[in-house]
C-alpha cells in the first residue's frame, strides 16, 4: 500500500484509503499532494467508514467520498458482466483468467457490500428470478435461465433466500430490494419495496446493521440486491439533489417507526428548504416542549437521510450537533442548501 501511494497506483481504487496523522486527513492511493507525506505518518483503511471512524476528514484535492469506494474498472467490468449475463457463473479459473484473483475479488465484496463475491453474484441471480416469477414466467425458464445447474439447487437457494418454495412467490412474495447510490458525499444504500423507500443512509453508518434487521422483523422478508423501479427516480432526484437543481422529492417514502417517530419524521419534513431549526423547537412544533430527548433519538432513527431532512436540525445556540453520517456531511448539506452548490476544494 505504501508503494501504491507513492505511485499513484489508480488499480489500487476501491481496495484501500491512505490516512495522514500530521494533517487528519484520509484520501485515495492516486491523490498527488504537493508533497508525498513519510511512511511513518501514514495508515491504511480498507474503506471510508474505518477512516472516518479514525477520526480522519476526507481530502478536499482528491475527494474520496465521492469514490465513496466505488468500483475501480475490475470490478466494474465483473458487475457489469454479471449484469448482462444472468446465467453466468464465475468459477475462480474464470475470474482468474480476467486477471483478477478469487481472494481479491471475494475481499471486495466482502468490503463494499458484505456479501463475498460468489454470495453477492448469487443474490443478484435470485434476485433477477425472483422478479421474473413475480412477472408470471414459467419456474423452469426461471431456473435455469440464472445460473443454476438444476431444478433442486434452484429451489433450496430460493428458499434460503426467500423463505417460501419459487411457486410461492407468484401469490405471496415479498422482498426488500437494495441497491447502492453513490454521491458527493460518498455511497448510500437505498432499499425499496411496492410502497416506496423505506431505506436510504450513509453505508459507513454505524447504524446500518441495526437498520437492516429491524427491516427484516418488520416486513418479514429477505433484503436483496436488486433493481426497483423507486430506485430510478431515486437516482434523478439525488443527482438533481447536489447539483442544487431539486428541493423537494417526489419519490414514494415508507418509513418504519413509531408513531412518535413518525411525528417527528412529517415535521422534519415540513422544514423549509435552505432553513434549520433546533431540537427543542421542534419539539415545541410537536406540542411536547419537555421532550427534546426524544425528539433527539427520533431524529437519530431516521432511516431516510436527506429525503426526510434530519441534518436541518441543529443545536439551540446555532452550533451543529450530531449527524449520523458524520459532521462534515451535515456541513456540505447545509452549505449545498444555502448556496445551491457543493463546497468548493
Amino acid at each position: 500500500m505504501e508503494r501504491a501511494f507513492q505511485n499513484s497506483d489508480a488499480a489500487y481504487l476501491g481496495v484501500f484509503f491512505v490516512a495522514v496523522r500530521t494533517t487528519g486527513i484520509f484520501c485515495l492511493p492516486t491523490c498527488t499532494p504537493p508533497r508525498k507525506p513519510k511512511a511513518e505518518n501514514c495508515e491504511f483503511f480498507s474503506s471510508v467508514r474505518d477512516a472516518v471512524f479514525a477520526g480522519y476528514r476526507p481530502c478536499k484535492l482528491c475527494h474520496p467520498t465521492e469514490l465513496g469506494g466505488a468500483p475501480p474498472e475490475w470490478v466494474a467490468n465483473l458487475m457489469r458482466r454479471m449484469e448482462t449475463e444472468n446465467d453466468t457463473r464465475l468459477k475462480a479459473a474464470d475470474l482468474r483468467a480476467l486477471g483478477v484473483s478469487p481472494e481479491r475479488a471475494r475481499r471486495w465484496f466482502l468490503d463494499h457490500y458484505g456479501l463475498t463475491f460468489v454470495a453477492w453474484c448469487r443474490a443478484r441471480r435470485l434476485s433477477a428470478a425472483f422478479t421474473k416469477i413475480r412477472e408470471g414466467e414459467k419456474l423452469d425458464d426461471v431456473a435455469l435461465g440464472h445460473g443454476f445447474e438444476s431444478h433442486s439447487g434452484f429451489r433450496e437457494a430460493y428458499g434460503r433466500a426467500f423463505g417460501k418454495a419459487p411457486g410461492r412467490s407468484r401469490e405471496s412474495g415479498a422482498a426488500l430490494f437494495t441497491t447502492m447510490i453513490e454521491t458527493p458525499v460518498g455511497r448510500f444504500v437505498a432499499a425499496a419495496n411496492d410502497d416506496g423507500l423505506v431505506l436510504f443512509d450513509f453505508s459507513d453508518r454505524r447504524m446500518l446493521e441495526r437498520h437492516f434487521a429491524v427491516l427484516r422483523s418488520r416486513f418479514r422478508c429477505p433484503l436483496v440486491p436488486g433493481e426497483h423501479r423507486h430506485f430510478a427516480t431515486l437516482r434523478a432526484e439525488i443527482a438533481e439533489y447536489f447539483a442544487g437543481k431539486r428541493r423537494d422529492f417526489t419519490v414514494p417514502l415508507a418509513p418504519v417507526g413509531t408513531d412518535f417517530q413518525a411525528r417527528v419524521w412529517q415535521e422534519l419534513c415540513r422544514i423549509p428548504y435552505d432553513q434549520t431549526i433546533s431540537y427543542e423547537e421542534l419539539a415545541q412544533r410537536l406540542g411536547n416542549p419537555a421532550a427534546v430527548r426524544a425528539v433527539a433519538r427520533a431524529n437519530g432513527m431516521n432511516r431516510l437521510a436527506i429525503l426526510i431532512p434530519c441534518h436541518r436540525v441543529i443545536g439551540k445556540d446555532g452550533s451543529l450537533t450530531g449527524y449520523g453520517g458524520g459532521m462534515w456531511r451535515k456541513r456540505i448539506l447545509l452549505e449545498l442548501e444555502k448556496t445551491g452548490k457543493l463546497p468548493s476544494a
